[in-house]
């Protein structure tokens, strides 16, 4: 049996799991065990992550033979009703895709920058009333995972009361260390929440996403309730949690390597292509990117058979040194940044990129802006970071200034 999938913690919390970088050197294609006792391809290399990610002969539809399914992407209570269009093939991804993508282009989203602004700013505003005499403030419960959540049920047209309880959904249906048979009830509260707000927004659409996919396309006949109700988990999981584990790991960074923080305040012009290697040097998705071979490819010199799962190491592609020289190394002014694949590669490029990268930045900026002695409140040992979650990040983060 191949060994399992390194996923443990590193040496250094902020560097992708140990095992990774030897096989990216030593064996770049290499055989991995799954938890249900198959296997599956671990590619570790840069070029070969793009080559797979970029190749329609890998399918992202999860019941095809062969695809390497993990605890994110296993079974629903009602098959098909969460699959939503990322776990999709062309033609039928170009389809459901496209009718949000508008929702998330670049010009969609700059207009959106003030209002994130005066999210942020009113965390922020909160954040400074507390008494830190005695406790600390936690940045991942005061703004890092308020701020995406406010954007995404902004622009869903979800309650943000309900955000705590989204929180607590997310995070069972995301954890590595919970069985499917605990997950099941997590992803089930969680459809029939949105099962409710779909029903509800039929009867009085809003102005959001999903109250214009409802008069656009459900009453077309061009969606059914269960696409719509997918749509709208996907986005709403896929635009709260991952963003919000940047935001920690970002400011984090930043915290300890105070030159870098120094240089983007003295030069805000810098926080672009800053967010860029930070999310190159971090890349949160730890456990995929997964594929399964509609027929026999060839691979950096491997043949992948048809039928056989693939991982993709995001984390380890983007600490290729054959891209990205002394790619250990944080370095904001570094030329091919934006060339990392923390956000995929091909046609399942991430929707929210746009979206992301306006968040992370408007944050950065005004972190350091608003909060220039900010600084962990406890030993960088003692922070819980989420080396149990499928999304890496803290799960808190007790900071003050």
């Amino acid at each position: 049996m191949p060994p399992p999938l390194p996923l443990g913690p590193s040496g250094c919390p902020f560097d992708p799991p140990e095992g990774l970088a030897r096989l990216r050197v030593e064996e770049p294609l290499s055989k991995v065990a799954l938890d249900d006792g198959t296997w599956a391809w671990l590619a570790t290399r840069y070029a070969d992550v793009r080559a797979i990610l970029g190749d329609a002969r890998f399918s992202s539809d999860t019941s095809t033979p062969g695809y390497p399914i993990s605890g994110m992407t296993g079974g629903s209570p009602r098959p098909g009703a969460t699959r939503g269009f990322i776990r999709m093939d062309p033609p039928e991804h170009t389809r459901l895709r496209r009718m949000v993508t508008r929702d998330f282009m670049v010009k969609r989203v700059e207009a959106l920058r003030p209002t994130l602004q005066k999210l942020t700013d009113e965390l922020c505003d909160a954040m400074e009333r507390v008494d830190r005499s005695e406790h600390p403030v936690d940045l991942v419960k005061a703004l890092a995972l308020p701020l995406p959540s406010l954007a995404i049920s902004l622009l869903l047209g979800v309650p943000y009361e309900d955000h705590d309880t989204f929180q607590r959904l997310t995070g069972a249906l995301l954890s590595r260390e919970i069985s499917e048979e605990d997950r099941g009830p997590a992803r089930t509260e969680l459809l029939a929440y949105i099962d409710n707000l779909v029903e509800t927004k039929k009867a009085a659409p809003g102005d959001d996403i999903i109250s214009r996919l409802i008069t656009e396309q459900y009453a077309k006949g061009e969606l059914t309730h269960e696409d719509l109700v997918a749509f709208a988990v996907l986005l709403l999981v896929a635009g709260h949690e991952t963003t919000a584990n940047m935001i920690g790991l970002s400011a984090l960074t930043l915290m300890l390597d105070r030159e870098t923080a120094d240089r983007l305040r003295e030069d805000p012009s810098l926080v672009r292509g800053a967010v860029e290697e930070l999310l190159r040097f971090h890349s949160i998705i730890r456990n995929g990117p997964r594929r399964a071979a509609l027929e026999d490819v060839e691979v950096g010199g491997q043949l992948i058979r048809k039928g056989e799962g693939v991982i993709v190491a995001v984390p380890s592609a983007n600490r290729d040194e054959d891209t990205f020289p002394d790619a250990g190394r944080l370095d904001i002014t570094r030329p091919n940044a934006q060339h990392h694949v923390a956000f995929g590669y091909g046609i399942h490029q991430c929707l929210g990129q746009a979206l992301a990268r306006a968040e992370l930045q408007v944050v950065i900026t005004t972190l350091l802006r608003r909060f220039p002695g900010m600084r962990p409140a406890v030993p960088v040992e003692e922070i819980p970071f989420r080396t149990d979650m499928v999304i890496y990040g803290c799960h808190a983060l007790p900071v003050t200034w």
